[in-house]
């Protein structure tokens, strides 16, 4: 099914019948992917009295408890209450969930002993697939090499994973980038002693706080979706906290 979009002005068409989910799941156990030292997802039944939700062990129905940190246990999309002092939350900042993306593929670089990813490899790599014809991208995806399945179920925690050097998040900022996705657990280095540099300049906080802005990070791009432009749709739960599981999907674009 295709279908003409309006977006920016400028009308274009999307290919519906074929999504892309780049989001990774949320399982029980340790084959799930996990960073900062937070425990794995756990599903349980629900008890009380007689009653248990698992209709292998007799109920009537499949209740379960679900326990997790979006943060560690998944893809998640943040709002800027990730960072500050007020409490904004997830459902309150992102009100729109269709969204012109562009994918680029970064290799970090190797830096005092650090994976940084530089404002001069966005520049060059953003810049490759410029299309007169479709709407300036208020997305950017930036998927890292090396990349494969393992990416699925990896342990992130006390790796010191690549990150997103804080000019790198400015540059993103100045150049209109209002919902960037990573497939990494962090824009920031895992250990940065409370910093958060690429947060801070991503959303501009605390002097002119982005409000609709969000981070989406461990995202999974296998490499047989292309570099290039997308329709994007994030899918969010309506937490009424700084994150949420979320679900990003993209949507390949008919004009491209």
């Amino acid at each position: 099914m295709q279908t003409q979009i309006v977006h920016q002005g400028k009308t274009f068409s999307v290919n519906l019948n074929e999504p892309i989910d780049i989001s990774i799941p949320l399982r029980a156990g340790e084959e799930n992917v996990n960073a900062f030292h937070i425990p794995p997802v756990k599903i349980e039944p629900f008890r009380i009295g007689n009653f248990v939700g698992d209709v292998n062990q007799g109920g009537g129905c499949n209740v379960n408890n679900i326990f997790f940190n979006p943060h560690g246990n998944g893809t998640h999309t943040e709002c800027v209450g990730h960072i500050s002092k007020e409490n904004f939350t997830i459902n309150q900042c992102l009100k729109k969930f269709f969204f012109f993306a562009r994918l680029i593929t970064i290799l970090p670089e190797e830096k005092n002993g650090d994976k940084i990813i530089s404002k001069e490899q966005l520049g060059k790599e953003f810049n490759k697939s410029p299309n007169s014809k479709l709407p300036t991208p208020d997305s950017l995806i930036i998927r890292t090499l090396p990349n494969n399945s393992e990416k699925l179920t990896r342990k992130y925690s006390g790796t010191n994973p690549a990150y997103l050097h804080a000019e790198a998040a400015k540059w993103i900022r100045e150049n209109g980038i209002e919902h960037l996705l990573l497939d990494l657990p962090s824009v920031d280095r895992e250990e940065d002693g409370g910093k958060l540099s690429s947060h801070h300049e991503f959303w501009q906080y605390p002097p002119q706080p982005r409000m609709n802005c969000t981070i989406t990070e461990l995202i999974y791009v296998p490499d047989s979706i292309p570099d290039g432009n997308y329709f994007l749709n994030i899918q969010i739960a309506s937490f009424e906290n700084d994150a949420s599981p979320s679900k990003p999907v993209l949507f390949r674009l008919m004009d491209d």
